[in-house]
């Protein structure tokens, strides 16, 4: 089976998406110096990045993006589901034809990846950026989940711009 070139696009935003992700979570966990990353309390601020706005926090998510249903018991199932969404969203790249689609689809497989990795090597998912200071947004989140949170919104975006776009053959149809 030949993979379509657009498929590889997406491909590629999830592996960059991925590299992103462990890579600010291992320099974060790096910054606190010590051999285990269990050492660190949770709530640990690693940096006040810009005062009373931008934090760095160390956050375990034993839940989904933003900490949702959290509470460590669903770790396996998590996993496992995060897996199969990763799957079928890569299978369905071989099918998108759209750019904004297979940027979308991207974002969210390298997201679910990326917390999978924090999931089966840590039991949760490294949590760190920080805005909960504002009072506007109370969640601390990582590279992932932001990855996740674009891609679902690209989704809706594109299957909005896509309805209101006439099918081939309607186009001439109507003329």
């Amino acid at each position: 089976m030949k993979i379509p070139r657009i498929a590889w696009a997406a491909y590629g935003f999830a592996l960059v998406v991925v590299i992103l992700d462990q890579i600010t979570k291992a320099w974060i966990l790096g910054s606190a110096d010590v051999s285990d990353p269990a050492l660190i309390p949770g709530g640990y601020r690693f940096a006040e990045v810009i005062p009373g706005i931008l934090s760095f926090t160390m956050v375990r998510n034993t839940g989904v993006s933003f900490g949702l249903f959290g509470g460590g018991e669903a770790r396996w199932a998590l996993s496992g589901f995060s897996i199969l969404v990763a799957g079928t969203l890569a299978w369905w790249a071989l099918k998108a034809e759209r750019r904004m689609l297979v940027a979308a689809i991207g974002l969210v497989i390298g997201g679910a990846i990326g917390n999978v990795i924090d999931r089966i090597r840590f039991g949760y998912v490294v949590d760190f950026v920080d805005f909960s200071q504002t009072g506007l947004f109370p969640w601390v989140f990582n590279v992932a989940d932001s990855a996740i949170t674009v891609g679902v919104a690209l989704l809706i975006l594109d299957s909005v711009m896509a309805e209101k776009k006439p099918a081939v053959g309607e186009a001439h149809e109507k003329a």
